[in-house]
């Protein structure tokens, strides 16, 4: 069985934890959900611990991933290179990707074109944000497909939560 790993959720609300796990196979990475397909949410990490725990799950604690969804609300509103990361905005496409896997969303985030793929390479490379990037730098229409596809998985998360079985 796959280990499974704690995933800090910053929000306006409160801070959440989820269950990560890798894919096995060809199977997509995802987040742990209950038997109705509810996200699963803790209030701590005890919490996610005693979850495993009960399911026969290995919890690996490290110095684990923390997403601020906050700071991706504000640049989707606002974006401004300067406010956020590449990286930032990386793990959000990445969480939104898993976790519309997990959620068997309808509908699913917007389908991705050679648009998005462009933009993927460019924030993986880490560059996409830097004007003086040149071409490593993210075009207009790039910019504004990210914030479309990260809009979006914000919404996603939102009605994920409003459903979820916190603990």
């Amino acid at each position: 069985m796959a280990d499974h790993y704690p995933y800090e959720i910053r929000t306006r609300r409160r801070d959440l934890t989820l269950i990560w796990r890798p894919g096995e196979g060809d199977d997509p990475d995802g987040l742990a959900v209950d038997e109705l397909g509810r996200l699963l949410t803790f209030y701590d990490l005890d919490a996610v611990q005693e979850h495993c725990d009960r399911n026969g799950w290995e919890l690996v604690r490290e110095d684990g991933d923390r997403l601020d969804l906050e700071m991706v609300r504000w640049w989707v509103d606002r974006p401004d290179p300067e406010s956020v990361s590449a990286g930032l905005l990386l793990n959000a496409w990445n969480f939104f990707d898993d976790l519309s896997h997990s959620l068997k969303a309808d509908p699913p985030l917007p389908p991705q074109g050679s648009i998005h793929d462009s933009a993927y390479e460019k924030i993986f490379g880490g560059e996409a944000l830097e004007p003086a990037a040149g071409g490593g730098a993210w075009t207009d229409e790039e910019t504004g497909a990210v914030r479309e596809f990260l809009r979006a998985g914000l919404n996603l998360w939102e009605q994920a939560v409003i459903s979820s079985a916190a603990s």
